[in-house]
């Protein structure tokens, strides 16, 4: 078994990408670390330790490959109904993961930024992603955007909010309601030009959204990767990317002959 993984890597090693065609947004919903330390009988909190190496060399391979943005889904709104010891081992381990990480941040030119119902973390963690994100500010490269107590359907609920209060206050009329305007008031509004994830990656082999970018994802590209995050590497970062590039995305319309 381990000679046939070993030899399934090294063909994806071998991959050759189409650096035109780099998805510029890639939002990866990183499934599977309970299972991992499952199957090698260790508590659910060693799979999520494993999984800050892989958030690591994935983020770096991403960079290295052209990719404009990555948004990593790190903890939902609905992950709060876990049980509460998980929970704050979630929460230090951000806090801790943020300062382990800043020397390769800096150094690989990234910028971190962050979106989610920021405020309601605790005052710990939210210290922390400040500070990444102040680190960074200055540099250039491929953002890295994290989801952080970040649900769809609450995203979408807050833009509307905000949009009723403007039609209230008659800033707008509702004639003037369309799509840009609700994108303006999504949580990805600062990425501007890619606020819309070209590829959507799910590991683990689950094959659902859990709440993800419901806006954001409509034309997206899904790939469903059995692979658990914590064993997720480089290598199947370019073999989800080939996978993307060998499709035709059409936005509803019809291929250009």
């Amino acid at each position: 078994m381990f000679s046939k993984l070993t030899e399934k890597d090294s063909a994806k090693s071998q991959i050759k990408l189409d650096p035109k065609r780099i998805p510029q947004h890639i939002a990866i919903i990183m499934d599977g670390n309970g299972r991992w330390a499952q199957k090698r009988h260790l508590p659910r909190t060693a799979g999520h330790k494993a999984a800050l190496t892989t958030v690591k060399e994935v983020t770096k391979a991403a960079s290295n490959l052209g990719v404009k943005v990555l948004t990593l889904y790190t903890f939902s709104t609905e992950n709060w109904k876990r049980p509460r010891a998980e929970v704050d081992f979630l929460m230090n381990l951000v806090s801790s993961a943020f300062d382990i990480f800043m020397p390769d941040l800096i150094a690989n030119n990234i910028r971190v930024r962050a979106m989610g119902e920021l405020a309601a973390l605790p005052p710990k963690t939210l210290a922390a992603v400040e500070r990444a994100i102040a680190d960074t500010q200055k540099n250039t490269g491929m953002i890295l955007n994290f989801a952080l107590n970040y649900g769809g359907r609450d995203e979408i609920v807050s833009a509307t909010k905000r949009i009723a209060e403007m039609v209230a206050q008659k800033k707008i009329s509702v004639a003037e309601i369309d799509d840009q305007l609700i994108e303006k008031n999504l949580m990805t509004s600062t990425l501007k030009s890619q606020a819309n994830p070209d590829l959507l990656i799910r590991t683990s082999g689950e094959k659902r959204l859990s709440n993800f970018l419901l806006w954001q994802i409509a034309y997206s590209e899904f790939v469903f990767s059995d692979v658990l995050w914590p064993d997720y590497s480089p290598n199947e970062l370019k073999a989800n990317i080939y996978e993307f590039q060998n499709r035709s995305r059409r936005f509803g319309g019809l291929k250009k002959e």
